[in-house]
């Protein structure tokens, strides 16, 4: 018997393959990367063995839990890389890991050749060959079909030796058929594993592919002084359905309290028939699972959750953990809140704002275990209401482990479920909330303008690490966010950044209004005037000057072409001007290719020469190719890597060009 020490040293001898580099893998494989259903995960690891023999790897993976691995074999690519493609069709939680071993019958083939050519093989190569596939025979892998066929190899190489035929020997061991069998069935020497197993969470295609469109359903109703219902909202369904968005997301539809309720502009002494603010959730007729009174009934929602699924709509809702000092939770449960030593409860800040007429609770103390259970329940309440997408308000003020937590606890429910993190803060605070299990991210891009920054922050987000897991949703604008750019740009600027958005994310998003180029601020801040936030308002949503349009046309690019339809796929491109953003999207084989080009600045025309990418095509510097600008139907063809444009933003903004080399 082996001691424990010289069992452990045969076991790291055993392990000879050296296996490093393994990626994507985030944190030392703490978190998932992040695929959705069939999208091509690339995986890529270092792998390599003392001595010269041949080596093989594969990836194996499979559901989380699973006993049942799939494998797939690694190619070799260069300095000892290896890379394989795998994919996963369902959403849900999944691994992987890499295996590597000697493969003794391809060093055998590689030797025998070089042995041949030069005139030396001799019968020890071809004893060597049988006592190979003799062993393959006790290696227990490949099916009973294939242990058969190793039977029936061996006994005709030894039939053949024992006619003294090597050439017969040789042939049998080359030939395609044999190489298959003993990559199926035969041993793997020193076959080794990298430590570990690799998590990936795979979501639906709407987690990396959607286009939101936001209202207040009680301003839905067409008249300010009456209160919208969900009713009113089935009726917008074919007009949002026109501009072809996918989601439609509402901001809180709970109760709404009354204590320190905030009236017009935000002011502190409301009128007696003002709204108040939604996020003010709570009141004597109930909290967090409770309906606005006046927006209708469950059955109302359940029949506008259809009524939207029939438009192509799925309904997203707002949950904000923060309560209204009317909420029922503070007098049933007061340990879940901050109490000042006066016996007050402690309003929300952040200063030097101040949210009267909110509370926010705490993960903590005597929160732990109770609240953690009521929110979780409160999400799976809406789930069996059909709702699976949940925006959530300001998450980074909340504990990252309950996030982790309630996250995974949903997914066993549904592993369909989104959630999208509004939180416009640190970056490695964002980054955090996208491991813990955010399907979905607010970004920097509302404030993104100038070329060098949009080029750098697209960049990061495409091809550095937190492209494995960390999914942009590029809100053009927000309740909360009236940009500075929108509040000076006129028209074309909110045509600019519609195009920039839509075309460069794969998530984006409107706040209701952007369509007509609302912009009027509060003076100084990138706030509404008029906020829908504490009033109920009235619009023409196809008053004159909209562009409802341009959102419709990028809406049926996004959808028709499948270069739109990978983030990661974005590469800049040369334009000789700081005004205009140069880009390109396009899928692996070059069938859809767009290049699209952007007038950055709202009130001048801008163009300059840029460089076509003949070379993605397989062109010199003189290539010839046709481009189709999908924005106006006008064809050009372009002889020669370097061209001209010219955009007119008093007639449009951006160029949208596809490629076609035929």
């Amino acid at each position: 018997m082996k001691s424990p020490f010289e069992a452990d040293l045969m076991q790291l001898a055993e392990n000879r393959l050296a296996i490093e580099g393994v990626t994507p893998m985030i944190d030392g494989g703490r978190f998932a990367v992040k695929r959705v259903e069939n999208e091509d995960l690339t995986i890529s690891a270092d792998v390599f063995s003392d001595g010269h023999d041949k080596i093989a790897a594969a990836v194996v993976y499979g559901g989380a839990g699973a006993s049942n691995w799939t494998e797939t074999p690694l190619t070799f690519l260069v300095n000892d890389r290896w890379e394989a493609v795998i994919r996963f069709e369902q959403p849900g939680p999944y691994r992987y890991s890499i295996i590597a071993w000697r493969d003794l019958y391809a060093t055998w083939r590689d030797e025998a050749k070089k042995k041949l050519d030069a005139g030396k093989l001799t019968d020890l190569e071809l004893t060597e060959a049988r006592e190979l596939v003799k062993a393959a025979q006790n290696s227990g892998r490949g099916s009973k079909a294939d242990q058969k066929a190793l039977v029936t190899l061996h006994e005709r190489l030894e039939k053949a030796a024992g006619h003294g035929d090597s050439t017969a020997q040789y042939s049998l061991m080359m030939n395609a058929e044999t190489i298959a069998l003993l990559e199926r069935a035969g041993n793997r020497t020193n076959l080794s594993r990298f430590p570990g197993d690799i998590p990936v969470w795979v979501d639906r295609t709407v987690a990396a592919f959607s286009a939101w469109y936001e209202l207040f359903p009680r301003s839905q109703s067409g008249d300010p002084g009456r209160h919208g219902t969900f009713a009113d909202v089935e009726k917008r369904l074919p007009d949002i359905q026109e501009m072809g968005f996918d989601v439609l997301y509402f901001p809180p539809i709970h109760p709404i309290g009354k204590t320190n309720r905030k009236g017009k502009n935000n002011t502190l002494t409301p009128d007696e028939g003002d709204p108040g603010s939604p996020y003010a959730i709570g009141s004597p007729e109930g909290g967090h699972n409770a309906l606005h009174p006046e927006l209708g009934s469950f059955e109302d929602l359940a029949r506008l959750i259809a009524k939207a699924k029939e438009h192509g709509l799925e309904i997203a809702i707002d949950y904000a953990i923060q309560c209204s000092p009317d909420h029922p939770w503070i007098k049933e449960h007061p340990e879940w809140f901050d109490w000042r030593p006066d016996g007050t409860i402690k309003f929300a800040e952040n200063p030097p704002k101040k949210y009267e007429d909110i509370v926010n609770v705490h993960f903590y103390r005597g929160a732990l275990p109770t609240l953690w259970y009521e929110l979780r329940d409160s999400f799976l309440f809406w789930l069996e209401k059909g709702v699976r997408i949940f925006r959530v308000d300001n998450p980074h003020t909340k504990a990252f482990p309950f996030w982790e937590w309630v996250i995974a606890e949903i997914r066993k429910v549904d592993p369909g479920v989104i959630f999208l993190a509004e939180a416009f803060t640190r970056p490695k605070v964002m980054k955090r909330l996208a491991k813990v299990g955010y399907n979905q991210s607010y970004s920097y891009f509302t404030w993104r303008n100038k070329k060098w920054e949009l080029q750098e922050y697209l960049t990061e987000l495409t091809t550095e690490e937190c492209a494995e897991y960390m999914r942009p949703n590029f809100f053009v604008n927000t309740p909360d966010i009236n940009p500075i750019y929108l509040q000076t740009s006129g028209r074309p600027g909110f045509r600019t950044r519609l195009a920039l958005a839509a075309s460069l994310g794969g998530n984006y998003g409107v706040y209701s209004g952007f369509e007509l180029c609302e912009f009027l601020p509060v003076p100084g801040k990138e706030e509404y005037l008029n906020s829908e936030k504490y009033e109920i308002r009235a619009f023409d949503w196809k008053a004159e000057g909209n562009i409802r349009d341009d959102i419709a046309f990028f809406n049926r690019l996004r959808n028709n072409e499948p270069a739109m339809q990978d983030f990661r796929s974005l590469a800049f491109f040369n334009f000789w001007n700081d005004q205009v953003l140069y880009y390109g999207k396009r899928t692996a084989d070059r069938s859809s290719y767009l290049l699209i080009m952007v007038n950055l600045d709202p009130h001048h025309p801008q163009g300059g020469h840029f460089e076509v990418p003949l070379w993605e095509f397989g062109m010199g510097d003189d290539g010839l190719i046709q481009a189709e600008n999908l924005a106006s139907g006008q064809v050009v063809a372009w002889h020669g890597k370097v061209q001209h444009w010219w955009l007119d933003p008093s007639e449009c903004p951006y160029a949208v060009f596809k490629l076609s080399s035929a």
